[in-house]
């Protein structure tokens, strides 16, 4: 014999003995417009048994709604929330496809589905189903790195403007050496004309270095790698 079905004016007025659905609390059952509460057992039971297959929690957004409350939310004239038989649960923690399959494997039969506002509805029957599919979800991580992509290390980028910055660098690190060797005794001065050939050097480096970067960075964009 079925348990029977009882209506509560108030869910903290359900004995605690007859609450025995481990992973829910009648607060989230309760009508959220009046903390009024059906207890049907066998949709809790089902309810359960959905939490048990899918392993993770279930974020309920609407369970039982009393008659008032139900017209109050724009609620369907014969919605099976006001029976106590159908759950609104949120996907966010869910892949759509999943869900559905286990729900029906646990014996729910009604579903509508409501991906712009993030949620499945789901009722004991009859077998039915409304509503736009949700799209398919993107596989959250690639199974390995694309091959094409430079490892950092090896970048033809990063080499050229590792060089570029190294030779800018040296070249105003010559300009300084050369100030101070100006204001030397005669004896340096002979070296300042050297110093001044081999800023040049730096400079022309620097600007191969740029080139370098800029060409990596086109080569790539024509390859389809950036």
């Amino acid at each position: 014999m079925p348990d029977p079905i009882r209506t509560y004016r108030h869910f903290r007025k359900i004995p605690q003995q007859l609450w025995r659905w481990p992973n829910f609390s009648p607060a989230e059952i309760a009508c959220r417009g009046t903390g009024q509460l059906k207890l049907h057992p066998e949709a809790l039971d089902k309810l359960q048994a959905l939490r048990d297959r899918l392993g993770k929690p279930l974020i309920v957004r609407s369970a039982y709604r009393n008659p008032e409350h139900n017209r109050a939310v724009g609620g369907a004239k014969r919605s099976k929330h006001m029976d106590g038989t159908a759950f609104d649960i949120a996907m966010s923690n869910h892949d759509p496809v999943a869900f559905e399959r286990a729900a029906r494997e646990v014996g729910f039969l009604g579903f509508g589905f409501y991906p712009r506002s993030g949620f499945m509805h789901i009722d004991l029957g009859p077998a039915r189903s409304w509503g736009e599919r949700f799209p398919a979800r993107a596989v959250p991580f690639a199974a390995e790195t694309p091959p094409a992509r430079e490892v950092l290390a090896e970048s033809r980028t990063l080499r050229g403007t590792g060089a570029a910055g190294v030779a800018t660098i040296g070249a105003a690190g010559v300009e300084v050496v050369q100030e101070v060797l100006a204001e030397a005794q005669d004896a340096v001065l002979p070296l300042v004309p050297h110093l001044d050939t081999l800023r040049w050097l730096f400079i022309t480096l620097a600007l191969a270095g740029i080139a370098v970067a800029v060409w990596a960075r086109v080569d790539d964009w024509r390859k389809g790698l950036r």
